[in-house]
């Protein structure tokens, strides 16, 4: 399973069957992480470039993020 939350910038990715839980995400940004709160990513929370740069620090991979783009053409 993998979740996706978007902030309109960018969307974070979780592969919860690959996180380690090292914690690194939550103590250092946990406005946008919180494994206490459902859903526990909060991608509002928080500057896309600072949760970009907190989300290189993952040391499993489990989280990632991609770029969102207009694909939709005018008119549709």
């Amino acid at each position: 399973m993998t979740k996706k939350y978007s902030n309109g910038e960018i969307t974070i990715v979780w592969k919860p069957h690959i996180c380690i839980h090292s914690g690194i995400c939550f103590r250092e940004l946990p406005q946008v992480f919180n494994p206490n709160k459902v859903p526990w990513v909060n991608q509002n929370a928080a500057e896309t470039g600072v949760i970009i740069h907190q989300i290189g620090m993952c040391p499993s991979g489990a989280l990632s993020y991609f770029r969102n783009t207009d694909t939709e053409e005018p008119g549709k």
